[in-house]
């Protein structure tokens, strides 16, 4: 069996700032870490391993800094670490970015076939939720979204729980597939001081456009179809109102009144 996991070095903290002139993540000087869903989708697919047996790989398309996702995966528990690093790459969208992992998914997969491929259900600078979709898209393999639970996987397929709008339903995917995960599907696991060690040692084999036979004419900003026409940060209003009584009773009477007031009932 093996696995690979798509995983993404993203700001660590939420309070990121946006680039006024740019519309762009302002990330030189922020603290970065392995995205919080990635997380997810490595810990499923070390599981699969112990459940199944076979190799956990895992790929990440970035900028030399992005080696550290990678070495922190090995320390949760993967093989072996893949990362797409070109000047080529930078300013992709989702549709650019999804197409050069599965450019790099095509050449892992012709050195050691892959049977499952698992993403989070999306990253915490984006949040489009796209990347797993649309690997499956360019790659032609089946895609489940959403997955809350695998229900039973052997070495022919696989069975997922995914969640829909008015509930959950399953789904039997042949192999090889895409999986994208929600964080219910699993506890990151704690990082073992045998994995710390293992990750110090570990190669990256580093990949440029080149080396998986990108077509540039499908990567980088100037190629993307998407267009970001402004980015910002939304005004906050941490007013608040002290509704004050002699007793609940004639608090809400008075939260009523104010919520009429303000056309909210």
């Amino acid at each position: 069996m093996h696995i690979l996991a798509c995983v993404k070095q993203t700001p660590k903290s939420d309070n990121v700032k946006i680039d006024p002139a740019t519309g762009c993540l302002i990330r030189s000087g922020a603290e970065s870490a392995m995205n919080p869903f990635d997380e997810y989708a490595l810990e499923e697919a070390v599981c699969l391993k112990e459940q199944l047996g076979g190799t956990v790989s895992v790929i990440t398309m970035g900028p030399p800094a992005a080696e550290n996702v990678l070495r922190d995966s090995i320390a949760r528990g993967a093989d072996k670490v893949y990362q797409l690093g070109d000047m080529a790459f930078a300013g992709s969208d989702t549709w650019a970015t999804s197409y050069a992992l599965s450019k790099g998914v095509e050449k892992i997969n012709a050195l050691e076939k892959i049977d499952i491929i698992l993403c989070g259900k999306q990253t915490n600078d984006s949040d489009t939720g796209h990347i797993g979709p649309q690997i499956s898209a360019w790659l032609q393999w089946p895609n489940a979204a959403f997955v809350r639970r695998v229900v039973q996987a052997d070495e022919k397929g696989i069975t997922v729980e995914r969640l829909t709008e008015d509930g959950t339903d399953e789904l039997y995917l042949p192999y090889p597939c895409v999986i994208s995960v929600v964080k219910e599907i699993s506890d990151p696991r704690v990082r073992s001081v045998k994995g710390r060690l293992a990750a110090k040692r570990a190669e990256v084999v580093k990949w440029t456009a080149d080396d998986i036979g990108a077509d540039k004419t499908k990567l980088g900003l100037k190629n993307c179809p998407t267009r970001v026409v402004k980015s910002f940060a939304p005004q906050r209003d941490s007013s608040a109102v002290v509704i004050e009584g002699a007793n609940g009773k004639e608090k809400a009477a008075k939260l009523v009144d104010l919520l009429k007031e303000n056309k909210y009932i």
